[in-house]
């Protein structure tokens, strides 16, 4: 680069960087992955930025770096398979006393932290907006669809682009839009679970629910714990292949499988992923008594109580949180009456 070319990379920078947000987010649901996506941010930002003085400013700047990003992110899709979640593998329901199997090395679905894509912005509005379109559920589901037919929902359901604007970003027709945004919206509903019931954990009733959560936890009262969940409560926990339905199996997994012996071995620290409620989980090492990272909970509330809990395992993720690895010591919780 020379000099004279300076002014220009301030403009651009100036103009484009209020966007990056909303293009995590639209990288994120394309690929399911916070970190992925953060490669293709960066992707698109320097092709827009080795192509700016091309932008003849038909479009808007922002229109402009959303189809640039649909098309980074189709080029990265084109060599990489789904992101899935342990209910997507196709397997029924585990016994909560099998032996778990890890798969580290399947490329699982990633929670993202909210104030990573803005869905902790002011406007209420904008928060329903962005809350819903990235909600862990959808995320999942969108990995059910070809890559183009995830581009084309998620540019007409969720950006709301005119079929002529997709057709122009894909390159085709805005007949062969229709059509595929047709197709995309079939098979979303086939794999895409109800979510009439959900509920935001802004009231206090919900609020409460949480804290019961988190006290369950630290407590190690299973029993406590098991009245937390709906019936039908889904349990999952990648890189394990397994997941379990039913508030009884959730309380025996954690019974037979969870590292923790007694109270004060968990201790949880609130997060938002996902714009839903979540929990990163600390546990106790038995050698020098430190609590390190250990999963990220993030959980759907419904109104009968908590439907679903993702439990990662991937300690990478806390630094995407700006979680810390190991807690400072606490206050001793109690082991008994």
């Amino acid at each position: 680069m020379t000099t004279a070319d300076h002014p220009v990379d301030e403009d651009f920078l100036r103009l484009a960087d209020p966007y990056r947000r909303e293009l995590l987010a639209h990288c994120y649901r394309m690929l399911g992955s916070v970190h992925d996506a953060e490669d293709l941010v960066q992707e698109t930002y320097l092709r827009a930025w080795r192509a700016y003085d091309k932008f003849e400013g038909r479009s808007s700047l922002r229109t402009w770096l959303h189809r640039i990003a649909t098309r980074a992110c189709l080029t990265a899709l084109e060599d990489r398979g789904r992101r899935p979640l342990p209910t997507g593998l196709g397997e029924p329901s585990a016994d909560p006393t099998d032996t778990l199997v890890e798969r580290p090395e399947v490329p699982w679905l990633e929670p993202i932290p909210d104030a990573m894509v803005g869905a902790e912005q002011s406007d209420p509005a904008a928060i329903v907006t962005s809350r819903e379109s990235l909600r862990l559920a959808l995320i999942a589901a969108l990995q059910h669809l070809p890559p183009r037919q995830r581009a084309v929902l998620i540019l007409r359901d969720v950006l709301r682009w005119r079929a002529a604007e997709v057709a122009e970003a894909l390159d085709t027709t805005t007949v062969a839009v229709n059509s595929i945004l047709q197709r995309a919206r079939a098979q979303l509903a086939e794999v895409s679970p109800s979510e009439d019931e959900i509920v935001e954990p802004t009231e206090p009733g919900q609020r409460e629910l949480l804290d019961r959560y988190v006290a369950a936890f630290e407590e190690y009262d299973i029993a406590g714990l098991v009245k937390l969940f709906t019936e039908d409560a889904v349990w999952e926990m990648p890189p394990f292949t397994s997941w379990y339905r039913g508030a009884e199996n959730i309380g025996r997994l954690v019974k037979a499988q969870c590292p923790a012996e007694g109270p004060g071995d968990m201790r949880l620290v609130p997060a938002e992923a996902n714009g839903q409620p979540a929990f990163a989980m600390y546990m106790r090492d038995r050698a020098d008594g430190v609590h390190r990272a250990f999963a990220l909970h993030v959980l759907t509330l419904t109104g009968g109580g908590i439907g679903h809990v993702a439990c990662f395992f991937d300690v990478r993720l806390f630094n995407a949180f700006g979680l810390p690895d190991t807690l400072p010591a606490g206050p001793a919780v109690a082991d008994g009456p």
